[in-house]
């Protein structure tokens, strides 16, 4: 079991899944930043994306990676990560 309401309490959960989510199709496309200068071309890359099977499977893996905590057995968290109201500070 993964307890979700403590990971969307917590920003770096967000910044981790859209790195995880835009770091495989930049890297599979080559995008620079200078390919990124209008809305457009933001919305064409990840219709590119969603287009092609191999970059969905990427994203899929560097999700599972983000979210599959490594320091416990299996893809749950720990007992005592389960019992957080809230991020540890």
């Amino acid at each position: 079991m993964i307890n979700w309401k403590v990971r969307f309490k917590n920003p770096v959960f967000y910044v981790q899944l859209g790195i995880s989510i835009m770091a495989p199709i930049f890297a599979y496309l080559g995008i620079t930043a200078k390919d990124i200068t209008t809305w457009d071309s933001f919305f064409d890359i990840f219709k590119q994306a969603l287009s092609n099977p191999y970059i969905l499977c990427l994203i899929a893996t560097s999700i599972y990676n983000a979210v599959v905590d490594p320091t416990t057995q299996g893809i749950g968290d720990s007992k005592r990560a389960i019992s957080y109201n809230n991020p540890v500070k």
